[in-house]
């Protein structure tokens, strides 16, 4: 393949939607590539279920204050729900039912067998003490109780979230169960039956997507320059792993701005934001940056790995990347999209560029129902193999279809879940 050459010849495209309806859109344009029947597609474009929740917590002022909780359940035509469940004060149905849906996509690129889900409390969670957070999940674990489990439904560490919170909610729905239920999260410590190489599954896989790609479009790793928008747990683990293969990553971001050097930056010394949440900002570079700056650099490969929406409409244009690689949910809107196809620029979607987490998850999965641990190198040699499976796999469906490369993975998707739906037909 040929080095890709960014144009700038586009027109002015429609501007941004919600991300649900966004995630219809995407879900449309595959639908048209595909001979998928009309009531498939209705099908697919509901969630199975939607559970909200009150849940009542004592402070440690003693007062009571209920918080609202939600779990969306999409499609679990191929095996139990999957996904993750976040704190954070904009937690909604709508958004929620977005991320669900993305799951279930995301499952079917990478043929694991669950549906997609998504959840959490509207809570900012930096308002909690941690005996706080510890009741809070406690009783959302018991309110989601009877939707749950290693064969329903199977929830992650999210936003806001981490191993310590799956703990609790494996514990709480465990003691009700009357028997330790490792299964019924993933994401949990090592010790009460998490995965080793879980918490950097997901930018590990994103750094092994973007060297398929790379491989693909003739750039070579060692010669690439890199910016990643977004040093968390995602963007910094897929840095330093690009880092180690002798690409030159140049700029990294969090929410408190970006640092920019063109010589290149040591990935290893910089503190992602889970290591230090000022690290960056607070870090010895040659150039401060704001997040929007490094989004238009001169750079070979482009990684938004931080929040939705930051490729917009409004500054497509003036992306001079070669190739994004999509390390957030949903960062790229329909509009940019457009751009970035008129313009020749490859967007390696998020339903299979962070697949890593999910994909560890099921790993993980695995493992407590075995009821016997993998090593961190089994994880990771198995993590890589999967990942570059479901990039060739999408990689063949873009050169036989001539589609754009978020397409090819919503046919790789749709195809395998209209596979299931077929094969097991509608009940009653």
């Amino acid at each position: 393949m040929s080095h890709v050459t960014p144009t700038v010849d586009t027109e002015p495209a429609t501007e941004e939607r919600s991300m649900l309806e966004t995630v219809h859109q995407h879900l449309e344009r595959a639908v048209s590539a595909l001979d998928l029947s009309p009531d498939m597609v209705e099908q697919l474009s509901h969630p199975s279920k939607t559970i909200e929740v009150s849940i009542p917590v004592r402070r440690d002022s003693g007062e009571v204050a209920v918080f609202t909780g939600c779990r969306v359940q999409h499609f679990e035509i191929r095996g139990p729900f999957k996904g993750g469940l976040r704190y954070h004060p904009d937690v909604s149905t709508e958004e929620s039912t977005a991320l669900a849906m993305l799951m279930t996509w995301k499952c079917a690129v990478m043929d694991l067998p669950f549906g997609g889900a998504k959840g959490g409390v509207v809570v900012d969670p930096q308002t909690l003490s941690e005996d706080e957070r510890e009741r809070l999940t406690r009783r959302f674990a018991e309110e989601l109780r009877d939707f749950v489990g290693p064969t329903k439904d199977v929830p992650a560490p999210d936003l806001g979230t981490d191993d310590q919170t799956m703990a609790w909610f494996m514990d709480a729905y465990s003691m009700q169960q009357g028997e330790t239920v490792p299964g019924v999260v993933t994401g949990k410590p090592t010790v009460i039956g998490g995965s080793p190489g879980r918490e950097t599954a997901p930018g590990r896989g994103v750094a092994v997507v973007a060297r398929e790609t790379l491989d693909y479009y003739d750039l070579p790793v060692e010669e690439t320059t890199v910016a990643i928008q977004g040093y968390g747990s995602v963007g910094a683990n897929a840095a330093r792993r690009l880092d180690e293969w002798g690409a030159n990553v140049v700029a990294v971001s969090d929410v408190t701005g970006g640092i920019y050097d063109p010589t290149g930056l040591d990935t290893s010394d910089v503190p992602s934001h889970d290591e230090n949440p000022r690290g960056v900002s607070e870090y010895d570079a040659p150039q401060r940056i704001s997040n929007e700056e490094l989004l238009t650099l001169d750079v070979d490969l482009l990684i938004p790995a931080a929040v939705g929406d930051v490729l917009t409409a409004d500054n497509a244009d003036d992306v001079r990347a070669e190739i994004v690689v999509e390390g957030a949910n949903g960062p790229t809107t329909p509009a940019a999209d457009e751009i970035f196809e008129k313009r020749n620029v490859p967007v390696i979607p998020d339903v299979l560029a962070n697949a890593g987490g999910v994909t560890v998850s099921y790993f993980e999965w695995l493992q407590d129902i075995n009821r016997r641990q993998w090593s961190l190198d089994e994880v990771q040699s198995e993590l890589d193999s999967e990942m570059i499976d479901a990039w060739n796999t999408v990689r063949a469906t873009v050169a036989e279809r001539d589609v754009r490369w978020r397409t090819a993975a919503y046919i790789v998707a749709l195809s395998r879940i209209g596979e299931a739906l077929t094969a097991r037909g509608l009940w009653p």
